[in-house]
């Protein structure tokens, strides 16, 4: 029988296809390109954990600790592992520390920008603040981000929103942080740039907080636009200001929904009473 041989031969065909096409497979399922970095210290530490991965693995990592003032203070080189992993402990100290204020990590390997990252982390008193932050220019072979754990960089900080009412005589601030530990100040700027109010306030295990702040006195009596900011520790990204204005007194807020239907009922009122005012005096024949 002559089937023996082509059905043998068929098999290792389809054998050599599917070994071939795992491979491809294979290759194409994990290019990747980019690198993605993680930057974690506790609350009152002086340890900074870098972590990351990188699609280059022959290529060696510098890791470079810049100052708030400028100067740098550190400068490590690591290799990533066989996986593009890698990891390395950033120890400080009082006399490497002693300034207080953002410290910037700098994690690049080669010429490529998407090998060059820049992360920060705040220091006082020669320890470091709770931070978790991530970036990430890694792409897999399907063009799909990788995704890294946290994505803390967009949403650390602090942010405010005024709830104030129209016609109130107090400024109504509520606001959330991801810093639970540390106090936030509250100062209100005139139009003259008089600072009329300063205040200190925690926020909650959660991390929201509110204050009400009374528009009565002297120090309130220019109209205008007040700016209310609230400031946790000397890093930018955890200061937010929004104005508020006062006239005569009383808070005319940004004009949001809600107080743009309450203006649009009062002309209605205001229009429809006229009008009915307008019809009752007419004389009647």
């Amino acid at each position: 029988m002559n089937l023996k041989r082509p059905t043998t031969m068929f098999a290792f065909f389809l054998l050599s296809v599917t070994i071939l096409s795992g491979f491809a497979f294979q290759d194409f399922a994990y290019a990747e390109t980019g690198m993605s970095v993680s930057i974690n210290a506790d609350e009152g530490s002086t340890t900074i954990s870098v972590s990351g991965h990188t699609s280059v693995r022959n290529n060696d990592i510098t890791i470079m600790v810049q100052a708030p003032n400028g100067n740098i203070i550190s400068v490590d080189q690591i290799s990533p592992d066989a996986n593009g992993d890698f990891m390395t402990d950033i120890q400080g100290s009082a006399q490497l520390w002693k300034q207080d204020g953002m410290y910037t990590i700098s994690v690049k390997q080669g010429s490529s920008t998407l090998y060059d990252f820049s992360l920060s982390v705040e220091v006082t008193g020669g320890t470091t603040a709770a931070t978790s932050v991530s970036d990430s220019t890694l792409e897999s072979g399907f063009g799909e981000v990788s995704p890294i754990i946290g994505g803390a960089k967009d949403i650390s900080g602090l942010t405010i929103t005024d709830n104030s009412v129209l016609g109130s005589t107090t400024i109504s601030i509520s606001g959330h942080t991801d810093r639970t530990n540390n106090s936030i100040q509250i100062v209100v700027t005139a139009p003259n740039g008089n600072i009329v109010s300063v205040a200190q306030i925690m926020p909650e295990a959660n991390g929201d907080f509110m204050v009400d702040i009374g528009v009565g006195g002297s120090q309130y009596g220019q109209s205008g636009m007040y700016t209310v900011t609230a400031q946790q520790g000397v890093g930018s990204s955890y200061k937010d200001s929004i104005d508020v204005e006062i006239i005569d007194g009383a808070i005319i807020p940004e004009f949001g929904t809600i107080a743009a239907l309450i203006l649009a009922v009062a002309i209605i009122s205001i229009i429809a009473v006229s009008a009915k005012t307008r019809l009752s005096i007419m004389p009647k024949y």
